[in-house]
């Protein structure tokens, strides 16, 4: 299946955070406060996915407050920080919405990614994702990590469901 094909299906849209929605480096406060530094441009395109309709998950293997701040911001309720098992994590949200395997996406950035991303219908990975994980997902980005790759994913999934040209035109007006 072509990754237009796989991302026309897509309902539930999850993605990592370090790596992903940052460049993956951590930063610690001398108090041992993480910071993180998210997109602008990112969180754009998860609100463009939400309202059209495309439900947004967080799955993370990290905790971090900045992570909660930035979730509330964008309107995302489905939040999982500290999370071993991926798969596990976004089969029980398919589950409570009784959606197959080929509506949910995932956009990871490195090995212990693999399993979600092979369970996903769509799956996604910034250019600059280990090579190993770039080898294995539907569809690598131009942008890296951080930098414009969560955009890229959103306008992507919109385009291959023939949604983005209107949502864009509407700023036209």
């Amino acid at each position: 299946m072509s990754a237009v094909s796989a991302a026309a299906q897509v309902r539930l849209m999850g993605f990592d955070v370090d790596g992903v929605m940052t460049d993956g480096s951590l930063y610690f406060t001398p108090n041992g406060e993480e910071l993180k530094v998210f997109s602008s441009l990112d969180g754009h395109g998860l609100k463009m996915l939400q309202t059209a309709g495309i439900e947004v998950a967080i799955i993370s293997g990290r905790s971090s407050r900045a992570l909660e701040l930035r979730a509330a911001n964008l309107g995302i309720r489905e939040l999982h920080m500290g999370v071993e098992d991926k798969r596990a994590c976004m089969q029980s949200l398919l589950e409570a919405r009784r959606l197959p395997a080929n509506a949910a996406g995932y956009m990871g950035d490195d090995v212990v990614d693999l399993p979600i991303l092979r369970a996903c219908g769509f799956s996604a990975a910034p250019s600059d994702a280990h090579e190993f994980v770039q080898r294995h997902v539907c569809h690598v980005t131009r942008n890296s990590g951080g930098r414009g790759a969560v955009r890229e994913v959103c306008d992507f999934l919109l385009a291959s469901q023939g949604r983005l040209d209107a949502m864009l035109s509407a700023y036209l007006a």
